[in-house]
């Protein structure tokens, strides 16, 4: 990915951030709990979030009592996370651009990243990560796909005609199973700033009726980038495929995939 297109796919999430808030999963719990004892977390932790969105990921945090700035592309994503982390005093969430954002003070013990890290300028996102944090200090990066595992629900496969019909030259085929998903981890270590990262997989599903199921597909970025007609008539076409089901309904499975990397 280039890096025009980089910037344009990653600024459509401000478009919609009440609905990317509502209908974006939260994490597994289990996760949090891992990454403090992987990156060896002390109690009152400095923290740097990139990319907080909403604060998906910013509020579990808070909650264990971590000191967090979150940096966060889109002022009203930005403006979202604010009112959703009220309530904790020790979280500033600052509307800013990772790559040029200049930092009062560096020094974190943890540098976490939640769905963004990939969108991050590969020329700027190890070295200045690793340039803000204490030494010791742990790069985490959680990556979250849908992925299909045996005996998952089939409408995976089956939905693939919709696409093909709206775009008949998508080759992207159905949800890996998650086994499969690479991840981070090599390029995180071939960086030459972090060592060898630990990685733990979780995977948990969500059952969608049809009109919450579209509004996911609405804050992913590459249909938000589509033309707008192809884009109606895909979920349209997906509208009845999910109404036709026995329960309306269809199950999705994701995957989220954390690698705890200690800067060298």
């Amino acid at each position: 990915m280039d890096f025009a297109e980089r910037e344009r796919l990653r600024a459509t999430f401000e478009e919609v951030p009440e609905l990317y808030d509502r209908v974006r999963p939260t994490y597994p719990p289990a996760l949090f709990d891992e990454l403090v004892a992987l990156a060896g977390l002390p109690e009152r932790a400095r923290l740097l979030e990139i990319g907080t969105g909403p604060g998906k990921a910013t509020v579990p945090l808070a909650e264990r009592g971590f000191e967090i700035l979150g940096i966060e592309l889109g002022e009203r994503l930005a403006a979202l996370a604010r009112r959703n982390l009220a309530g904790f005093p020790n979280v500033e969430i600052v509307n800013a651009q990772f790559e040029t954002w200049k930092p009062v003070a560096a020094d974190f013990d943890a540098v976490v990243s939640f769905t963004a890290f990939h969108w991050i300028d590969p020329a700027v996102r190890y070295e200045k990560t690793a340039a803000l944090l204490r030494e010791g200090g742990a790069l985490v990066v959680v990556e979250t796909s849908h992925v299909l595992p045996e005996g998952g629900d089939p409408f995976w496969i089956e939905v693939e005609d919709d696409y093909r019909e709206v775009f008949p030259d998508d080759e992207a085929g159905p949800p890996p199973a998650p086994d499969e998903i690479a991840g981070m981890s090599e390029e995180i270590e071939a960086s030459g700033r972090f060592g060898r990262p630990e990685v733990r997989r979780y995977v948990w599903d969500v059952t969608y009726s049809a009109e919450d199921y579209i509004g996911v597909l609405e804050t992913y970025s590459g249909h938000r980038a589509t033309e707008p007609e192809l884009r109606e008539r895909l979920y349209e076409r997906i509208r009845r495929r999910i109404d036709a089901r026995p329960g309306r309904e269809v199950r999705k499975f994701y995957l989220a995939l954390m690698s705890v990397a200690r800067r060298l």
